[in-house]
């Protein structure tokens, strides 16, 4: 899995961080997404996957062929 976002796009609803704490943080300064891994093991692919999934923006893509 690779993981990338879009600095961007993203609006700073945080639901990232509340779901992969360990992948996803948010800037102190302007709330917008912080990218800690862009390679999660096992353990917390579902989590970014949800991630990915509810963000406003689209602003989380997940690649799984890595």
């Amino acid at each position: 899995m690779n993981v990338t976002v879009d600095r961007d796009r993203c609006c700073g609803a945080g639901q990232c961080v509340l779901l992969a704490p360990e992948v996803f943080d948010q800037g102190e300064d302007d709330g917008v997404v912080v990218l800690l891994d862009p390679s999660p093991g096992e353990p917390l692919r579902a989590a970014v996957r949800e991630a990915a999934g509810v963000c406003p923006t689209a602003a989380i893509t997940v690649d799984e062929r890595s």
